[in-house]
Formats: C-alpha cells, sequence, structure tokens
C-alpha cells in the first residue's frame, strides 16, 4: 500500500456517478489487444479487481465464460450492473468485496485483471492470493495509461483542460498533501510492479501498448466529472464546501475556455501480463 496510508471505505465516495463521463477511455483497441495476446476462445474465468463501474469487465466478458467483478464501493458496483444491463452482458456478476478479501470463495480464474487498481492494495498479499486464484499458466494482468507517452504530433484544435490550475484549485481547498479517503498520500501511490510479481512467484512478464491519440472534444461538465472520479478530490472530501468548490472550478474551465470547448488526445494503454508457472501445483 501507499506509504503511511490505510485505505477506508470513503476512498471513492460520491464518485460513481461521475466516473464513465470524467474519466477518458482506454484505447479502443485494448480488448482485442489482450485477447489476442493471451489467446482467449470464450472459456474459462475473469475477474477484475477494482472494478469501478465495469469498464474492463464488460469490455472483456465477451471473451469468457463468466466474467466476475469485485470492488468495495456499492455505487460502483451498482452502475456496473446497470451498464451490464444496459448493453446486454449476461455473463458479468458483481462482488463487494475488497482485494485483501480474496480469494472470498470465489473459484478458479483464467485471468485476473487490476485496470489502475493495484496500487491501492496491499499489493504482495493480494499478489500470493491471485496467484492461487489462477489455473496453471494463468494470467495477472495490470493495465493502466501510458505514464511516459511520445511527444504529440501537433497540438490539438482547442484549448487542453487546464489540468495544473485544477490541481492547485484541489490543494488550495484540501490542502497541500493529496487526499484519499480519510487518509493523505504523502509520497504518492507505489511502482514497481515488476517486482511485487516476482516475489509472488509469477513469471513471462510480456508487455503491450494500445496505440489511441484520437483527439476528442471536452466540455466544462465533462472536466467536472473528471475532477469529481478522482479519489484526490471525490464530492465527499470538500464536506459542506463542496458547491463553492465546482463554482471555483467552473470558473477556472472559463477563463481557460470561454466557449466551454477543450480537446485532448486519447492515451495508449498499457497492458503488463504475468503468468502462473504451470508446474508446481
Amino acid at each position: 500500500m501507499p506509504d503511511g496510508w490505510q485505505w477506508d471505505s470513503t476512498l471513492f465516495r460520491g464518485s460513481a456517478a461521475y466516473y464513465e463521463r470524467g474519466r477518458l477511455p482506454y484505447a479502443p483497441g485494448f480488448a482485442g489487444t489482450l485477447a489476442s495476446a493471451l489467446a482467449l476462445d470464450g472459456r474459462g474465468r475473469l475477474l477484475d479487481v477494482g472494478c469501478g463501474p465495469g469498464i474492463v469487465t464488460l469490455a472483456m466478458a465477451r471473451f469468457f465464460a463468466e466474467a466476475v467483478g469485485v470492488d468495495p464501493d456499492e455505487d460502483m458496483l451498482a452502475e456496473a450492473e446497470r451498464q451490464a444491463t444496459r448493453r446486454g452482458v449476461t455473463n458479468a456478476r458483481w462482488v463487494a468485496a475488497r482485494a485483501e478479501d480474496l480469494p472470498a470463495g470465489l473459484g478458479e480464474f483464467r485471468v485476473v485483471v487490476f485496470a489502475q487498481s493495484f496500487h491501492w492494495t496491499d499489493r504482495d498479499r493480494v499478489a500470493a492470493s491471485v496467484l492461487e486464484m489462477l489455473e496453471p499458466g494463468g494470467m495477472f494482468v495490470h493495465m493502466s495509461d501510458l505514464k511516459s507517452p511520445p511527444p504529440e504530433p501537433a497540438p490539438p484544435p482547442l484549448p487542453a483542460p487546464p489540468y495544473a490550475r485544477i490541481s492547485d484549485l484541489v490543494r488550495r481547498h484540501l490542502g497541500p498533501v493529496r487526499r484519499a479517503g480519510q487518509g493523505r498520500l504523502v509520497n504518492g501511490t507505489p511502482g514497481r510492479e515488476d517486482l511485487v510479481l516476482a516475489r509472488a512467484g509469477f513469471e513471462d512478464f510480456r508487455r503491450h501498448v494500445v496505440p489511441a491519440g484520437d483527439v476528442v472534444h471536452r466540455t466544462a461538465d465533462d472536466i467536472v466529472a473528471w475532477v469529481f472520479s478522482r479519489s484526490d478530490s471525490a464530492p465527499h472530501l470538500f464536506g459542506g464546501g463542496v458547491e463553492d468548490f465546482e463554482r471555483d472550478l467552473r470558473a477556472v474551465l472559463r477563463r481557460a475556455a470561454p466557449d466551454d470547448r477543450f480537446a485532448e488526445r486519447l492515451p495508449a494503454t498499457e497492458i503488463m501480463t504475468w503468468r502462473r508457472p504451470l508446474r508446481g501445483r
């Protein structure tokens, strides 16, 4: 887990309603790339840990006999269920649990995926649990936006969202140290998943980058949703001052784009995979 921080149930409280609108999507080809890389054929089971509103679970469900999304936030799971119904996905189910609760009686899986969620967990403990939940040769998948993208070929046709000024505004309202639930992230969130997975006994590391790069147009409402979808600026953190914060936020956005129109490029998606050894079970 992040140094000096303990998980609590308010980490993403109030964020579920903003998540899908506010967050930029993964690269459009991520599901096909992952299915091809892992030779998925409609059999086996998928576990998506920290599934949020089911974005990855629902995109990948068609490649499995069953997909299970796990998240401790009931509102996120309710949104995932709504999205599954809307999209006609019938082979997905949702379980309220933390990663540290695994195996939680969920059984065996062909693939376990963490999409921008592993850093919130007790990683050594969770990796060891996942190793035992995977079938021999099963895959641990870590997904995130590409952290070091290449330079943009050309600036977007409209102003980019003023993310630095938004961060300054959040700090002005919530203090200089990043908030996360009831705690603070003094040193940010941890990396080096490769070391954690190697300690747990995984092998055969592979990395895939799924390109994106399309320019998408965004409104002030979209950017407000992005802010409130984040753990460090979830609505509950502002308490009774949330309306004041949103007013100040919209003023920052209006100064950056008086016509309420922004543009940014979709980030590439980085997929890292590790295999459970075939031997030793």
